[in-house]
């Protein structure tokens, strides 16, 4: 009579490592350091057996992911942690236990070494700064077998296994073209680039991919750069109030873009300072108080992604990777999505 197939859930206990790690040794993927895969393979051996079982048995599974997000700034943060949340019963559906960790970013160190904790875990998504201690972290828990994937700003250079969001570049050039349009072509224009002091991937290509747009297309607008945006609205609307005042922009402002938070801020001075709502202003993500300012005419575009579609999407990712299905990074990321006072759900 043939023995039973070991788990990999006993392989794990025995192993004293993950299940995601005993996956990766099983399908020969890299990452997984060498001392790391002879435990795994003495386990193997001292549970006998035949062959183990490639992942685990659905009947039985339960995967445990995290959501790790930012725990500065109000607004897009939260609306990821909301929408997380809102999706728990769904996850509970899947066999998924869900967590969200909200790391200290102004530390990126801080930041890292709380990342570098969640090891005993099946998968993570990962929003963070694009910064040398987070990859490194990355990597460590990647290497210990936790499947990671980023989710609406990449990490690019680390382990992680794909990213998960709009195409911040492209969402970028879309900003330049809707202001480039904007602006008079037979005359010289000027065009504010506001932004944080960023470390996140997502936020650089937005600014990237604007300026690209304007330098091909739009040689008349000059862009006035003001990446020194605080992250609150009332820091950020000081701010503006300084460095859009009519003797630093020369009287006249004909196109804003914000790559980041604080556009209430931003808008509160522009108004201060006397420009109505012919000024063509773009943001990003469908926040409640950007609702508000589309319809009031402060925003004239806004540019969004289904927020929704992508912690779903990131759930079913690392629940294929542990399941070790062929083409489980094959998916279709949401696309970047024009929002005006005319088209709001």
């Amino acid at each position: 009579m043939s023995t039973p197939p070991v788990t990999i859930t006993q392989i794990a206990e025995t192993a004293g490592v993950s299940t995601a790690t005993v996956d990766r040794v099983l399908n020969n993927r890299p990452g997984v350091n060498p001392a790391t895969v002879r435990k795994v393979r003495e386990a193997m051996s001292s549970l006998g057996g035949g062959t183990p079982m490639r992942g685990r048995p659905r009947s039985t599974s339960n995967y445990r992911f995290a959501f790790v997000l930012p725990a500065a700034r109000l607004g897009f943060f939260d609306l990821v942690d909301r929408v997380v949340a809102q999706t728990a019963g769904e996850f509970r559906h899947q066999h998924i236990t869900e967590v969200t960790h909200r790391l200290p970013a102004a530390d990126a160190n801080v930041f890292a070494a709380e990342l570098a904790k969640l090891s005993d875990l099946d998968g993570v998504a990962l929003l963070a700064p694009d910064v040398p201690p987070v990859k490194l972290a990355i990597n460590e828990l990647v290497r210990a077998g936790v499947h990671v994937v980023t989710l609406f700003s990449d990490v690019p250079g680390s382990l992680r296994e794909t990213a998960i969001g709009a195409d911040n570049r492209a969402a970028g050039r879309t900003a330049g073209l809707l202001l480039g349009r904007s602006m008079p072509r037979d005359a010289p224009a000027l065009c504010a680039l506001v932004s944080p002091a960023t470390r996140f991937a997502a936020e650089i290509d937005r600014r990237i991919g604007f300026q690209q747009v304007l330098e091909e297309r739009f040689p008349q607008a000059l862009t006035l750069r003001l990446f020194e945006l605080p992250e609150s609205e009332d820091e950020a609307y000081d701010y503006a109030r300084r460095v859009l005042a009519p003797d630093a922009t020369g009287g006249r402002l004909d196109a804003l873009y914000n790559v980041g938070p604080c556009s209430f801020g931003v808008a509160r001075a522009l108004a201060e300072h006397g420009y109505g709502h012919d000024l063509m202003f773009v943001a990003h993500d469908l926040l409640e108080v950007h609702r508000s300012m589309l319809l009031s005419g402060a925003l004239s575009y806004l540019l969004h992604q289904d927020v929704q579609y992508a912690v779903t999407a990131a759930s079913r990712v690392l629940r294929a990777l542990c399941d070790g299905v062929r083409g489980a990074l094959a998916i279709n990321n949401p696309r970047v999505e024009i929002l005006t006072a005319e088209n709001l759900a």
